[in-house]
């Protein structure tokens, strides 16, 4: 036991890393209170799952269209520079939210505004944190810094919404926003911190017109990184919409309050912090893991579907936050050890891409469906994809040579 803990918490013996963590638990916390608090308040301004599901689009259609972008620059600009640029940016929309709700004049177009210029800056804060893992840990840990990202963000999942239900319950959503505003100082904080002599810090890439062109021709030349992206696609387009659909079964489903939301949201990420210390402890990729978790992704999501207790439910998310972290964490690794260090970012743009940027598709589909079918019908469509991305890859790592693409992986790592 002990053993397999130092191996899940590997990475934390990397001083910068390690102040990266800490600074990410209190950041991400207050994110998921603000997502909670936004979600709540669009149920409550309007009851509509069309609208619950706009917020999400919004959010990512910036990614979506402006991630590629992101990714250059973050392969040109230092990151750790970039990233206290983006963190500092990201504190505004939040602060504008808090004044605007405790004024009591805050409207459905005004939360969906800021949450669209909150999207503007993931654009550009997603693809350079993600390729700034491989700078803080190097290659030899990029499996379990990706697994231990999961776990801040999966334990913020518990502590944020838990957080946020007690809050909302007591004076309302406006707080939640506040204190996701004052939580980017805590990365502030551990960025300015950093030995930037310990950074294994890539040589920028000079700027020119075909950055984005060549990270794609070079993608589409690798099986070890088209497959886990087109899987990526799939899944994140119709199966990652829980966003939408957690405030819709607390309020449609089981006809409760922010509690039982929280109490969804929650689950699910203790099951998610599981599933993360498992493969970080694991400590590598296959294409095996990566085919193997998305069909009990979507197994596991159609149980969720058919729950017919709130207990049931809840155990069954706890579930499906596992195999699900463990897809996307496994995706994640095999896209940072297969990208070379000059085409890293651009590669992780792809994978926000098809992660985050998939959302504006998926989620006001995925909302009009529980508003038409009922919440439960979006776990459906969620599992049957999931299902069908892992038949669908394990075809196509047969075709490419799957022990050929390990070996690459490997290679790379």
């Amino acid at each position: 036991m002990r053993a397999g803990l130092r191996r899940s918490f590997g990475s934390l013996a990397v001083p910068n890393y390690r102040r990266y963590f800490a600074g990410q638990v209190v950041s991400v916390s207050g994110t998921w209170m603000q997502t909670v608090a936004e979600m709540w308040l669009l149920v409550k301004l309007t009851g509509s799952g069309v609208y619950v599901g706009l917020a999400p689009a919004l959010q990512f259609a910036p990614v979506l269209v402006l991630g590629a972008w992101g990714g250059a620059v973050a392969d040109r600009v230092p990151r750790r520079r970039l990233l206290m640029a983006t963190q500092t940016l990201m504190a505004l929309p939040a602060l504008a939210l808090f004044g605007l709700t405790v004024a009591g004049v805050v409207q459905v177009w005004m939360v969906f505004a800021l949450i669209a210029v909150r999207g503007l800056v993931t654009a550009l804060d997603n693809p350079t944190r993600q390729s700034f893992v491989s700078e803080l840990v190097g290659p030899e840990r990029v499996v379990n810094a990706v697994a231990l990202n999961s776990v801040v963000v999966h334990s913020a999942r518990i502590l944020g919404p838990a957080t946020a239900g007690a809050v909302i319950a007591l004076a309302g959503v406006g707080p939640c926003f506040a204190f996701n505003a004052l939580s980017f100082g805590a990365m502030l904080v551990a960025l300015h911190g950093m030995d930037a002599r310990s950074l294994r810090t890539a040589a920028p890439v000079e700027k020119g017109q075909r950055q984005i062109r060549d990270a794609l021709g070079y993608v589409r030349s690798s099986p070890a990184l088209w497959i886990p992206l087109g899987m990526m696609a799939v899944v994140g387009t119709l199966a990652f919409n829980f966003q939408v659909l957690m405030p819709l079964l607390a309020d449609q489903t089981w006809h409760a309050g922010a509690s039982t939301y929280a109490l969804l949201t929650a689950a699910m990420g203790v099951g998610s912090v599981a599933g993360a210390l498992v493969t970080g402890a694991r400590g590598r990729v296959s294409p095996r893991l990566l085919v193997g978790a998305a069909a009990a992704f979507g197994i596991v999501e159609l149980v969720a579907a058919s729950a017919p207790t709130l207990a049931l439910q809840a155990a069954s998310l706890a579930a499906l936050g596992a195999v699900s972290v463990t897809f996307a964490a496994g995706v994640n690794s095999s896209l940072q050890l297969g990208a070379a260090p000059a085409m890293r970012g651009r590669v992780m743009s792809l994978y926000s891409i098809v992660f985050l940027g998939s959302t504006p598709i998926g989620a006001p589909l995925v909302g009009w469906l529980a508003e038409v079918a009922g919440p439960r019908s979006g776990l459906v469509l969620g599992g049957a994809a999931a299902l069908a991305a892992a038949v669908l890859a394990a075809v196509l790592y047969a075709r490419a040579g799957a022990p050929l693409v390990l070996r690459r992986l490997l290679a790379a790592s």
